[in-house]
């Protein structure tokens, strides 16, 4: 019987190496190889801060490097949900299409994926598997979970995400004023571009936070209308600076 891949998915939290688990740390020494996305087909710093990470703690592990599939961005053709959800689907396809390729020759070998923050949030690596196994690659799959986004923002910030007894709602920027309508009013923000078009009134207090966890990280907080500004110019500061920018936010509609 061929062997399946035996595939680990690991959180690495936002950036430094010391924010990998030992349980993180354990498994990419048991890694024979790691598969690593480039998004901007040749220099992507992302690829960079993972191939520090891994002379850090695992040095001489060999990588494959796998270029990302192009993706849909254009406004005029993911403006609407349904539309953006078609642009997603696809790219996952073309996505597993070459992770399948990339995996196929390590069968009964051990592969790596380094996910940011951790698997469970807003990441699209174990739903990209699933379509490889699904597709005929057998893989067996572990998950190595991570420091997340969530977990660093509240923890500098100094914060309890939920007041008591009360929930927490996690969304992104594109349902951000949807969450809004309905009444929430403790929303943690994922996947945001632009505070530009956030039109929520003036009852609203922000944490926010920028490349958690880097040499590059940037907080500001305060009431949202005043603060929103100065975000988008930070924003724009620390992508020149990293090369890459990734945020986070805590919105709470105030009594």
């Amino acid at each position: 019987m061929t062997p399946p891949v035996r595939v680990s998915v690991i959180g690495i939290g936002c950036g430094s190496p010391d924010h990998l688990t030992l349980q993180a740390v354990r498994a990419l020494g048991s890694l024979d190889v790691v598969v690593l996305t480039d998004k901007r087909r040749g220099d992507d710093p992302l690829v960079h801060v993972r191939e520090r990470m891994l002379a850090e703690h695992v040095a001489g592990v060999q990588t494959v490097v796998v270029h990302d599939p192009p993706r849909e961005r254009r406004a005029e053709h993911v403006g609407d949900q349904r539309s953006y959800e078609r642009a997603v689907e696809d790219w996952h396809d073309a996505r597993a299409s070459a992770y399948a390729d990339a995996l196929a020759p390590y069968r009964g070998r051990q592969v790596g994926f380094l996910v940011w923050g951790d698997p469970a949030f807003y990441d699209s690596t174990l739903r990209i598997l699933g379509r490889v196994a699904a597709a005929g690659l057998p893989l067996d799959i572990e998950v190595v979970p991570g420091v997340s986004a969530v977990q660093l923002l509240a923890a500098r910030h100094r914060l309890v995400l939920n007041d008591i007894g009360a929930p927490i709602t996690v969304t992104t920027g594109r349902r951000l004023a949807e969450e809004a309508d309905r009444g929430t009013d403790n929303i943690v923000v994922m996947l945001n571009r632009s505070l530009d078009a956030v039109e929520l009134g003036d009852d609203w207090h922000i944490w926010w936070g920028a490349n958690l966890g880097t040499a590059h990280e940037s907080l500001l907080s305060g009431d949202l209308r005043t603060t929103a500004p100065q975000i988008d110019g930070e924003r724009n500061r620390v992508r020149a600076a990293a090369g890459w920018v990734m945020d986070v936010y805590l919105l709470r509609r105030r009594a």
